[in-house]
Parts: C-alpha cells; structure tokens; sequence
C-alpha cells in the first residue's frame, strides 16, 4: 500500500498517461480527422526512438540534434508508408500500416549490430559514447535546481504522497511530458481549426467530394501522416528515455492498440478529450495494480485489463462517441 501512495509512482503514471497522450493526439489527427485507420502507429514511435539512441550511443550525436534526426526519419517512413498504401480501402490500409509496424519492430529484433537485437539497446554507461539521456540528465539537473530554489524540496515528516525526498528523476520528465502534451494539442488545434484542417474533414466524409472540388486528397492524406508520425516518435523519445533502454518488445501493436483505447474513450476529433482519458485509463491500469484482492499476480493482472474492457464496451453502448466526442463527428468514409 505504500507504493500506491508514493510520489514516485503517481509520477510515473503521470508519465505513461503523457506519453500515451502523445501518441494518441497523432493517431486523433490520422483517424479522427482525416480517417485514415493506422494500426501501425508504434512504428513511429520506434523509428523515433532507436534512431535518436542509435546516433547518441554509436555515431556521439548530440541528443537533441538526434532527436530531430529520428522525428524527420519518421516522417519519411510515413510518406514512404503511404505512397503506395493510402489509394487503399480503410480495412486494406489498417491491414498494411499492422504489416509495416510488425516489419519495423522484427527489423529491430534482428539487426543485432545497429540495434542490439533481442538484448536491447542499453545505455554505454562505461564506452566513449556514453547514454543518449546523458543530455537528458542535465534537463534534469536544472529543472531539480529551479524547484529547489523555490524553497520546495518535497519533504515531510508525514507518510504517504508528501513523504517523497525532493524531486525524483521522473518528476522533470512528468513536467516536460506534459508541457510538450499542451504544445502539441495546441498546435494541433491550430492546424485542423484552418482551411488545411477543413479539407482532411472532407476527405475523411466524403473523399470524392473533396476531389471533385480540386483537392489533392492523396497528399493531404500524406501529409497528415508525416505529422502523426512526427508526433509518434517523440512519444517514442520519451518513452525511451523514460527507460533508459530500447527493446523490440516495447513496441509491439497493442502499444496503438492502447492509445486507440485513449482515443474512443475521450472521444473522436476531441483534442482535450485525449489526456484526460489517457489519465484515466493510466490510473484504472496502474492503480489497480497493488490493490490486494487476495489473488495471484496473473489473474489480478487479467481482472485490471478486464476492467478496461468493461468500461470501453460500456462506453460504446451508451456513449460511442466517447466521453468529449460528438456523434456528428463519427463518419469514416471507404
């Protein structure tokens, strides 16, 4: 019981939420607005990651410029993605980008020598190179320092949430997850609030309309891909850095299965509605997870994950289009 009480845990629900936020509002933008049925969104996230790693702990990049490199490596495997796959039907498509998610991560699982293979890719805590979250170590740093000088350390002589000695290193990372959440959602907003925006709503109602009127709708469907992607693979960084660590098994497809789960709980085209689903589905998943019911790890694993169900199909029933969503927006053309 103490452990669900410690700040150190809420923290790093708070940063799982935000990083399941982040990867939802991309697919928002690919499926809620443009309607493109992306089951292979992880891939993004695992482009972005190895490749910010790869370049850190092999070639000495700077974190940061790494990071850039891995977002614009997403977005060229988005265009490369859709080029021949978005002329698709729907179910023909979310069949596709599934296969090119599964390519992406055996990839990984067996280029050994770029990736580490089923090993991983860990930090090079004793070579020349170093880790890829040394740069991150130093955000860390400053973002403790800045707190300290406010005079607040995080102690108490008390127990509980209060009790966690100063902030911990998930603490900066749950700050910039979440501003990075905001920056994104307001960007978000921005884009799909113009008449770019409008567009990818006609195509997504009715993509022969949107044609007839002399929109390109291959490219603006590429281009809300290249965006999506982008957003994917800084969730992808995140979650990286959060681990310390990159494996092929963190980014199998019920990774997107997951966000999809956020994203019809808080409801389509419903930007706000994506964090606080992503909080609350954080919270029913992790919360649950040191309540003791009197049963074995695996069936109260497999009872927290019933739970979810029960909720998104009850969701359904009552509510389909989420709990922020509006039913008008619930149209996916073919």
């Amino acid at each position: 019981m103490s452990t669900i009480l410690s700040g150190e845990f809420w923290a790093f629900v708070g940063v799982v939420a935000g990083i399941y936020t982040i990867l939802a509002l991309g697919i928002q933008l690919e499926f809620g607005f443009t309607g493109l049925l992306n089951f292979g969104h992880v891939a993004f996230m695992a482009i972005g990651a190895y490749a910010m790693a790869i370049l850190v702990v092999k070639e000495d990049w700077n974190m940061w410029l790494a990071a850039g490199c891995g977002i614009a490596l997403a977005m060229l495997a988005a265009l490369l993605l859709g080029l021949p796959t978005l002329r698709l039907r729907a179910d023909y498509f979310a069949i596709a980008t599934l296969a090119m998610a599964e390519v992406v991560r055996l990839f990984a699982q067996n280029a050994r020598s770029l990736t580490g293979g089923n090993q991983g890719l860990f930090c090079d805590l004793n070579g020349s190179h170093g880790c890829f979250t040394d740069a991150w170590t130093k955000v860390t740093d400053s973002i403790n320092t800045f707190i300290g000088n406010l005079g607040w350390n995080g102690t108490s002589s008390g127990s509980g949430l209060a009790s966690w000695n100063g902030p911990n290193n998930l603490f900066p990372l749950l700050i910039v997850v979440w501003v990075s959440v905001l920056l994104v959602t307001v960007g978000l907003i921005y884009i799909t609030r113009s008449p770019w925006g409008r567009v990818l709503r006609a195509i997504r109602e009715d993509e022969d309309a949107a044609r007839a009127l002399g929109k390109n709708a291959l490219s603006y469907k590429l281009q809300s891909l290249a965006i999506a992607g982008a957003i994917g693979a800084i969730a992808g960084m995140f979650y990286a850095i959060e681990l310390t660590t990159i494996h092929p098994l963190d980014f199998q497809p019920l990774f997107t299965f997951f966000a999809f789960g956020v994203l019809i709980l808080g409801g389509l085209t419903s930007y706000w509605g994506v964090p606080v689903a992503a909080i609350l589905l954080m919270v029913i998943i992790e919360g649950t997870r040191y309540v003791d019911l009197g049963l074995s790890e695996p069936r109260v694993a497999a009872l927290r994950f019933a739970l979810v169900g029960l909720i998104l199909i009850l969701l359904m029933a009552l509510r389909p289009q989420g709990m922020f969503g509006k039913r008008e927006e619930m149209v996916l053309g073919e």
